[in-house]
């Protein structure tokens, strides 16, 4: 899916919301651990349910690993049944040496189509490059996370050669990365936990597509980052995982998720608007 491809599904859903599939066995209602594979049949009624109302469906890959072998077929049935004018997120934040990273590239692009792959930076360019050579796939790289562990690192003042002083460490890896790749194929991770810094994120990447996590059960504003993070192609894709999958424990599941996923794109529609 191309950046043009994907802000026409937006604009043509009112909705730049991500549904991130985070599915913990532990977590499911009673009554699905009866079903074959219960992972999946959660997955596909939250698909079911809220497919009109986002663009993106994002699996955190480490709940399915953590299955093992049955996990992966979990996953792998959950990707087909995600509508294809969905765009996918392999939530894997891969990293590696090169060749290690073509491995990675291989598996969620040619083994599983996903469309993008989350992918670590700290290992520096030969770690990202690889995921860049497969055409029509996005690299999403971290860039600030939601997370409070973000602080440890990201934040960190940074006086190098070239970049403005007081620079944080967060911005020194949207300067280099953009030597990799363009708004095209490369995302970024820019936490929704952060909303006062998503202006000088812009002015760093003013045209890339951010992948806003923390919105719902981390706290993050929704009408905040928007107004902060929204360019001429929306640019936004934001993430809500556990508030809207795990609405309700009960048998009305699929309902609740409708009702999460449904009050915040209605609030997309109206900041579209704005």
């Amino acid at each position: 899916m191309t950046r043009q491809e994907l802000t026409r599904l937006i604009r043509a859903k009112r909705s730049y919301l991500c549904i991130g599939l985070d599915t913990d066995i532990r977590k499911l209602p009673k009554h699905l651990l009866k079903a074959e594979d219960p992972v999946f049949e959660f997955n596909r009624q939250i698909i079911e349910a809220t497919a009109d109302l986002c663009v993106a469906y994002k699996p955190n890959i480490a709940f399915y690993e953590a299955e093992g072998p049955s996990g992966w077929v979990s996953l792998e049935r959950t990707l087909a049944a995600i509508p294809k004018d969905c765009f996918t997120i392999a939530d894997a934040k891969r990293g590696d040496i090169g060749n290690t990273s073509s491995l990675y590239a291989r598996t969620f692009f040619e083994r599983y189509a996903y469309d993008s792959v989350t992918v670590a930076p700290y290992m520096g360019k030969d770690s990202v490059t690889p995921f860049l050579e497969f055409p029509g796939k996005w690299v999403i790289l971290l860039g600030l996370t939601s997370n409070a562990g973000s602080l440890d690192f990201q934040m960190l003042d940074v006086a190098l050669p070239g970049h403005a002083a007081g620079e944080q460490l967060f911005e020194h890896v949207l300067h280099t990365s953009q030597r990799w790749s363009g708004p095209d194929s490369m995302m970024y991770v820019i936490g929704a936990t952060h909303p006062e810094l998503f202006t000088r994120v812009r002015k760093i990447v003013p045209d890339h597509f951010l992948l806003v996590p923390g919105v719902g059960a981390q706290g993050g504003d929704l009408e905040a980052i928007s107004k902060a993070g929204m360019n001429d192609q929306v640019g936004l894709l934001v993430n809500s995982s556990r508030q809207i999958i795990y609405a309700s424990s009960g048998e009305d599941f699929a309902e609740a998720a409708r009702k999460e996923a449904m009050a915040l794109q209605q609030e997309m529609s109206r900041l579209l608007d704005a």
